[in-house]
């Protein structure tokens, strides 16, 4: 049965304006996007098996590939492209956030942000979020990527971009794709290493986090690492 032969009460589109966003399914939101199914499916269906695709995971979603998505059922070129858009258009929002106000009075922002940048990607990857005096965004950029290591992270070269932008604070974070938030020996030696790098040209650390999934991130301030 189409969408538009269902009763108004449970048509996705109709319920998102009767009773707000957060009342509908990952699928149902999904639908509004896709507008109409393929054959022998609606559009909520092919909304869940687009989701089943990737593990039922929003997160695993957001970090497909358009080549990834133009070879499942339904989706072509330009839904892929739209998809995609819509989410690049959610990170930028969040990171437009934390330009307007310090960081820290909107830590579920920050947290937010790292999820939809980090939570889903394949392999590993080390950003630097380069604040200033006021706790505010300045930069958000990738500095390395693979398994992180002393031997593979070069203070010198973080000390030159936090200079180059004129930060005077960072916070970093990096994604475990294991799906473990719990911080490595490696993590903490190479945290510690940087930390003392930056003090050198007094820019201050004030946060590491370690991404993992959707689960929320865990963050080195908050259980005494740094």
């Amino acid at each position: 049965m189409a969408i538009t032969d269902w009763p108004d009460a449970e048509r996705p589109r109709e319920r998102l304006l009767a009773v707000g966003p957060a009342a509908l399914s990952d699928a149902e939101l999904l639908a509004i996007f896709l507008r109409v199914g393929v054959a022998g499916m609606s559009a909520v269906e092919l909304a869940r098996a687009l989701l089943s695709e990737f593990d039922h995971s929003l997160a695993r979603l957001m970090a497909a590939t358009p080549q990834e998505l133009v070879r499942l059922k339904g989706m072509g070129e330009a839904k892929a492209a739209q998809l995609i858009a819509s989410f690049e258009l959610a990170r930028r929002g969040l990171a437009e956030e934390l330009r307007e106000r310090p960081c820290f009075e909107s830590p579920a922002a920050v947290r937010d942000f790292l999820r939809l940048k980090l939570g889903a990607l394949p392999y590993e990857s080390f950003i630097a979020l380069w604040l200033d005096a006021q706790n505010r965004l300045i930069a958000e950029e990738e500095l390395f990527r693979g398994t992180l290591t002393r031997s593979s992270v070069y203070p010198r070269e973080v000390v030159k971009r936090a200079l180059a932008v004129n930060a005077a604070a960072v916070i970093f974070a990096h994604n475990h794709p294991s799906g473990v938030a719990e911080p490595s020996l490696a993590d903490r030696l190479l945290t510690k290493t940087l930390k003392e790098a930056l003090a050198l040209v007094d820019v201050r650390l004030a946060d590491h986090f370690v991404v993992a999934g959707l689960t929320p991130p865990l963050s080195f301030a908050e259980h005494g690492l740094l």
